[in-house]
């Protein structure tokens, strides 16, 4: 029976290599000479952790951050910014969560869209990832198609297509 499974990953090389370009460019840009700017990716925690002066480079380094995974292709829908907190003297830091997997309520979200949409194929949750059953693999495309077309808030990758 045709399968395929729904995931929300990130490459890790690809988000080093953003990481890195990011740290590359806010060392060369002008506006960011002399500052007290640390950016620290925390692999093993998923998180990216950021200490600048001010809320304007804060915004500004979110902003490269953002087209730098742009070009890697990685969804920026995959960070949670959070509150930005402020550390000793007139520092502000800030914790940038870097979500993998699918948490229960989207899981729940895409489940119900699938079943909503009438095709004939059987989704389960499965810890972290959708997996889609069907008899034929062109309802499974038509699955495939049907959710890139809707927004779950999150970036989903449809990998394991097994006939």
């Amino acid at each position: 029976m045709p399968s395929f499974d729904i995931v929300s990953e990130v490459e890790a090389q690809s988000l080093d290599n953003a990481i890195n370009n990011l740290k590359k460019e806010i060392l060369n840009r002008y506006d960011f000479q002399g500052s007290k700017t640390e950016i620290d990716l925390k692999m093993k925690d998923k998180n990216l952790h950021v200490v600048t002066e001010d809320d304007m480079r804060m915004r500004q380094i979110q902003d490269v951050l953002i087209s730098k995974l742009m070009k890697q292709g990685i969804d920026p829908k995959c960070l949670d910014f959070g509150k930005e907190h402020y550390a000793s003297g007139n520092m502000v830091k800030k914790d940038i969560l870097i979500k993998q997997g699918l948490d229960r309520d989207t899981a729940k979200k895409i489940v119900k869209y699938i079943k909503d949409a009438g095709l004939k194929v059987q989704p389960q949750i499965m810890d972290d990832i959708i997996r889609v059953n069907g008899k034929k693999i062109d309802d499974l495309q038509s699955v495939i198609t049907a959710c890139k077309g809707e927004d779950f808030g999150m970036p989903l990758q449809y990998v394991n297509m097994k006939s």
